[in-house]
């Protein structure tokens, strides 16, 4: 029984040695760079989905893998707006979203920026304006940048969180 325990340990999976990981590119170490010496490891974050399809979620999510390894660089997202620097909203506003949006914004301590993620944040998208929708996020809150791309990828988002402190300083 312990010859086939060895066996197994010798050439198993037990063995076997991790696949490494492939370091970020340099434009990915160079945004994480800069954003770190804005703000530090203060930044943090509040997601709301006024009613998108979920592409945008998930190219949000793929930020907290460890290519782009956000958290790691000292940002991270919050559950409650009280704590968050930055209002990142995805999708078209729904009908139902829009007073849960306005009060989230307004729950935001002073300084706050607002983030429109993908077509559907900036115009509305293949939503429109409609009986379900407001349509963008602009037309129920201020919006301070707006990120392009159906969805956009980790790295847009990313150049968007720097952009935002370029935009206006609190």
């Amino acid at each position: 029984m312990f010859d086939i325990l060895n066996r197994i340990r010798r050439s198993g999976i037990l063995t076997e040695a991790l696949p490494e990981l492939q370091p970020p590119d340099a434009a990915v170490e160079k945004l994480q760079r800069q954003l770190q010496g804005v703000f530090g490891r203060a930044l943090r974050i509040r997601h709301v989905d006024a009613g998108s399809c979920n592409g945008c979620e998930l190219e949000i999510h793929a930020l907290s893998n460890p290519y782009y390894n956000l958290e790691g660089s000292g940002m991270a997202f919050v559950a409650s707006p009280r704590h968050a620097d930055v209002l990142l909203v995805t999708g078209p506003v729904s009908v139902n979203m829009e007073d849960a949006l306005r009060r989230t914004y307004a729950a935001m301590p002073e300084p706050k920026w607002v983030m429109a993620v993908g077509e559907c944040g900036a115009c509305g998208g293949v939503f429109g304006e409609s009986y379900a929708t407001r349509g963008p996020i602009s037309a129920v809150i201020p919006v301070d940048i707006v990120v392009n791309g159906c969805p956009p990828t980790p790295l847009a988002l990313l150049r968007g969180l720097l952009q935002i402190t370029r935009q206006r300083r609190p």
